[in-house]
């Protein structure tokens, strides 16, 4: 059960008029009364054809007329509206059990509490089967201002309560991080001009589009105005910047001026502090030749700050941090991937939205590496080749899954199911970029003495997993990996053991697959020499006898072939 409070109105015979008339689209059937603050006498245009909307107007009004007659100063914003609206799948109330219902609600909200004679006029107006409207004037009867300060929080709790007493659908309580729902005028406005969004959804689509590619809220802004957003800052008299709103083009009022949003007022992440907060992290030191020494891309960068994530998560605020640069991460590579991918990531990266929001305080300077690796792919000229496509994707896959298990540990409900949405499209998006890899691999798999022999390396390397690895229909797969692998110089065993140590391999949904894409990753550069050398020497020298003979593996140097045949026999 939702109960939205709306913002405060000033006009009570005007909102009468919207729920006692036919709706925007004749969707109001059988307006009623079906609970008020004294419904005995109390006038219902609903039910009685001689009572006026104006009458039950000035009879809710009446504590407010009388406010200002004796101050001289009119009360504005006096009329609260609150509808409350049952789920699709819920059963059908009767107007007894919303009228308790309604009841409870303004005792929460502190319109009404039980037992106070003296308490708010209100009325709920039922129209439809699944909802009711609440209507209040927020002066008392004895010309007090109701204390309505966080009352959103506690009729949420209330509608907690509400659902477990009547048996309705269970909604997890809100925790004031998520953003703010559409109104009525704003889906309408954009059902009218034909956009597909409201202006603060396609605002903030575009902004979380722009923060990977920024290194501070100026730079942000200026991509902005780059992208034809239009921008209005507020600055201090020294020209620093204090705050910002934006608004989208042709979004005017009835007076044909544009309209501006706060980034507050869009999502409670893109306030002004926040963003700088996040954006405006120093880099830690490094060495000149640092890169030059590890040439690598920005795709395998990210996938290699992805893997250190499982050991910063025990720290709350690095955590949070991460989890907020991830959603970075999500957006640049839903940016720059190949075209057939981009639907599911750019799906992901928007349910990612509300994962990456919490009540916990972030220290953003740890999750600077991720960040970094989120801007350098948002700034790359080219995209990905398919291993690094495929590495990436499920490294996020992975991260997302660590993302949900820590807010499900701290109690952060609506943060692990946005998240556990993300795996899914995560995981599409994982097995699409992996398919040509797959279908690539199966074309030249090995023989069976040498996947035979590959099959002992993963029952030696990874015993508590093996029996899943060799059943995974992508077994053959990865007995080419290791195969090619081997050829270049690699010990199959060692890469087994380093790949199932980056990330747990219990979580994934097929095993050998979450294996081919560690393993092209870790064996992308050269092995040493010696060992290259060392698997050429055996690959000729025991060429006769097959794979089967192979040397054991911590043997950096070949076995003669005849200590082989020895061992054969």
């Amino acid at each position: 059960m939702i109960a939205a409070i709306k913002p405060a109105g000033s006009n009570t015979r005007g909102l009468l008029a919207y729920l006692y008339g036919p709706g925007r689209h004749d969707e109001h059937l059988d307006p009623h009364l079906v609970a008020g603050f004294a419904m005995l006498g109390m006038p219902d245009p609903g039910r009685d054809q001689d009572v006026t909307l104006t009458q039950l107007a000035r009879h809710l009004d009446e504590p407010v007329d009388l406010r200002n007659s004796e101050f001289g100063k009119p009360v504005i914003d006096h009329v609260w509206h609150c509808p409350v609206r049952a789920a699709p799948e819920d059963r059908d109330l009767s107007d007894v059990e919303w009228g308790e219902i309604a009841q409870r609600i303004v005792h929460a909200a502190g319109i009404a509490p039980a037992g106070d004679d003296l308490g708010c006029r209100w009325i709920a107006v039922r129209h439809a089967d699944d909802h009711i409207h609440i209507l209040a004037t927020t002066v008392r009867d004895d010309g007090r201002r109701p204390k309505l300060h966080d009352s959103g929080v506690r009729v949420g709790d209330e509608c907690r309560k509400i659902e477990k007493d009547y048996g309705l659908r269970q909604l997890k309580k809100g925790d004031r991080t998520a953003a703010q729902r559409p109104t009525q005028a704003e889906m309408h406005k954009a059902e009218r001009l034909g956009w597909e969004q409201t202006s603060r959804a396609w605002l903030q689509n575009r902004i979380r589009a722009a923060i990977p590619h920024a290194r501070s809220v100026e730079e942000l802004l200026a991509y902005l105005e780059a992208d034809d957003i239009l921008v209005k800052p507020r600055r201090g008299p020294s020209g620093d910047l204090l705050g910002y709103a934006v608004g989208r083009p042709g979004d005017v009022n009835k007076a044909g001026e544009q309209i501006y949003h706060p980034g507050g007022k869009i999502a409670p992440d893109l306030t002004l502090p926040k963003l700088k907060a996040r954006l405006e992290t120093t880099a830690p030191e490094e060495h000149p030749t640092a890169r030059r020494n590890h040439p690598t891309t920005p795709w395998h960068q990210a996938t290699d700050a992805l893997d250190m994530l499982h050991a910063d998560m025990a720290d709350t605020t690095h955590a949070q941090a991460h989890i907020t640069a991830l959603g970075d991460l999500l957006e640049a590579t839903a940016q720059k991937a190949p075209t057939h991918l981009q639907a599911e990531l750019h799906s992901a990266s928007q349910a990612f939205a509300r994962a990456q929001r919490s009540q916990t305080r972030a220290d953003h300077q740890a999750a600077h590496a991720l960040r970094t690796a989120a801007r350098d792919i948002a700034g790359a000229t080219t995209g990905p080749d398919g291993s690094a496509l495929a590495a990436l994707t499920a490294a996020l896959v992975w991260a997302t899954v660590l993302a949900a298990r820590w807010h499900d540990a701290k109690g952060h409900a609506h943060q692990a199911d946005a998240a556990r949405q993300v795996i899914q499209h995560l995981q599409a998006a994982a097995d699409t970029a992996l398919a040509p890899t797959l279908t690539e691999l199966e074309t030249r798999h090995p023989k069976q003495e040498t996947r035979h022999t590959l099959a002992n390396d993963v029952r030696t390397a990874v015993p508590e997993h093996a029996d899943r690895i060799l059943t995974d229909p992508a077994w053959p797969a990865l007995a080419t990996v290791l195969a090619d692998a081997e050829a270049s110089g690699h010990q199959p065993h060692q890469l087994l053991k380093e790949a199932a140590a980056r990330r747990e391999l219990g979580s994934a949904h097929s095993p050998a697959r979450a294996l081919i894409t560690r393993i092209q990753h870790t064996s992308r550069n050269p092995a040493p020499n010696l060992r290259a050398e060392a698997a050429r020497l055996r690959s000729t020298a025991l060429a006769p006898y097959g794979h089967q003979g192979r040397a054991p593996q911590h043997v950096a140097a070949p076995t003669p072939p005849a200590a082989q045949r020895r061992r054969q026999r």
